[in-house]
């Protein structure tokens, strides 16, 4: 059984969404002001959040939500710029697993702070407006 939406709830949608945008495009902007894509810096919190040997190409792709092919050229762009390195898997030769050089551990660092006091900063609206949306 579906429960009518009211005006309240298109307006506290209306307001979640905008709340997403507006931390999307601060993301961008910080990723932009240390000299990298958007996706490059998803890539970099990809790899780095992983697990020990689960960072691969197949995992980019999963979590940025890309075709294979899309994230190997993007794995290759940041390895030519000095991002990321490849090293053959233990477990599978068919595998490569990837790793932050230190210059992207540090722009990382860097980014992740700021997001993380953007995120603490915005809080107690992203907690009122899931309130809006509960379910009466």
């Amino acid at each position: 059984m579906r429960s009518e939406l009211t005006d309240a709830d298109y307006a506290a949608l209306a307001d979640f969404r905008f709340s997403l945008r507006t931390f999307q495009a601060f993301s961008e902007g910080k990723a932009a002001a240390c000299g990298l894509t958007p996706q490059q810096h998803q890539a970099l919190l990809v790899i780095r959040a992983a697990p020990p040997g689960a960072a691969t190409v197949g995992r980019v792709a999963e979590r940025l939500i890309l075709k294979p092919h899309s994230a190997t050229g993007l794995i290759d762009r940041m390895e030519a710029l000095g991002l990321v390195q490849r090293q053959p898997s233990t477990l599978d030769k068919r595998l490569s697993v990837l790793s932050l050089t230190p210059e992207a551990h540090r722009t990382l660092e860097t980014l992740s702070a700021t997001h993380r006091e953007e995120i603490r900063r915005l809080r107690p609206m992203l907690v009122d407006l899931m309130q809006r949306l509960e379910t009466p």
